[in-house]
């Protein structure tokens, strides 16, 4: 079967994760359905535009609006294969209902009962996160090695309490469900970590780069909080989504993390860098002064408390072994997309 000539669909067509499959897919040949909010926002879409022209493959835009029932009904029409990265990615929101969990969770709904409607969608990719695996990082004490794996669920996380990751765990439990309802299609779901590296866009709104920017304007300098992510290259994250989509075997969940660190590490792996010296931190932060002053600075004590100075890691044989992938080192990622943050003047 030649999925060339078989549509593909890509929500949320403008990420920053989302754009790098679609690269990867025109220059493969493939021809790729992308839904975005507005087509209007040239800001937002012209690189996809741009790649449509210049390379090999198909692309067609839709717009497509997550909370609106039967919004990608057009877009899935015709497509083997629909991978739903979009989903909001913010971690300061006003309003956690309207900002993360009803996009996400109905979101979520929209797009696979327009999977089901099509009639020929056969495999499913959903981007979750690794925030639906665990939801602070004080569980790693619980978890054997302090590694946490695919058979891990968030039980943590709220509303009120870290709700980006709660509303990643409920989007992807609601896909399983979902799923085992019906047969016509197989559901995969990739687990990224803290997804960084270069973007493809001009934006700079996203939370990944905001870090980058913080880091090199000296946000930080005088120390940054002990905390620990799961760190992964973009480019890593596009292929595992090409490869569950396209490998027969590929199934379940898959964990997508190169390697955890510390952002004090991560602010390290910058040191040296062309066009430096840089304002980087050189220390953490003391627990006590960031349970004094965190609330001001938009931390719960309740977040601070189960996250401040608690390593994680995380088992990625799965991805490896079930997808193929080979992770560059968390260095690289890191100043390449520094490398392009400082090309652009942005600091």
């Amino acid at each position: 079967m030649d999925h060339k000539n078989m549509p593909i669909l890509v929500t949320g067509g403008s990420g920053y994760i989302a754009s790098w499959i679609i690269r990867r897919l025109l220059e493969s040949g493939h021809t790729v359905h992308a839904t975005v909010r507005d087509l209007s926002q040239e800001e937002k879409v012209g690189h996809l535009k741009a790649m449509g022209e210049e390379l090999p493959g198909q692309l067609q835009l839709f717009e497509a609006d997550l909370l609106q029932a039967g919004a990608f009904d057009k877009a899935a029409e015709g497509c083997r294969i629909v991978m739903h990265t979009a989903s909001p990615f913010k971690i300061d929101v006003k309003n956690a209902e309207r900002d993360l969990i009803a996009p996400a969770l109905q979101g979520t709904h929209n797009v696979l009962d327009s999977c089901t409607r099509s009639g020929t969608v056969e495999r499913v990719v959903l981007t979750s996160s690794v925030a639906a695996i665990f939801g602070d990082g004080i569980e790693a004490e619980k978890v054997p090695g302090g590694k946490f794996n695919e058979s891990h669920w968030n039980e943590s996380s709220s509303p009120e309490h870290q709700p980006y990751p709660y509303s990643k765990t409920i989007a992807e439990r609601e896909a399983w469900a979902i799923a085992d309802a019906q047969e016509q299609w197989r559901l995969v779901v990739i687990n990224p970590g803290f997804v960084m590296g270069p973007s493809l866009s001009n934006r700079t709104d996203g939370t990944s780069a905001d870090f980058m920017v913080s880091l090199l304007r000296g946000k930080f300098r005088a120390g940054i909080p002990d905390l620990y992510f799961g760190v992964v290259d973009v480019r890593e994250v596009a292929a595992a989504h090409i490869e569950a989509a396209f490998r027969a075997d590929a199934q379940g969940r898959h964990i997508v993390c190169a390697a955890a660190h510390s952002a004090l590490e991560m602010a390290q792996m910058l040191q040296g860098m062309p066009g430096g010296p840089f304002p980087l931190p050189k220390r953490k932060l003391p627990r006590l002064l960031l349970l004094a002053v965190g609330p001001t600075l938009g931390f719960s004590w309740k977040y601070l408390r189960r996250n401040i100075g608690f390593p994680i890691a995380f088992d990625n044989t799965k991805s490896r072994e079930a997808l193929g992938l080979a992770y560059r080192p968390v260095p690289e990622t890191l100043q390449d997309h520094a490398r392009q943050i400082l090309d652009g003047q942005l600091v």
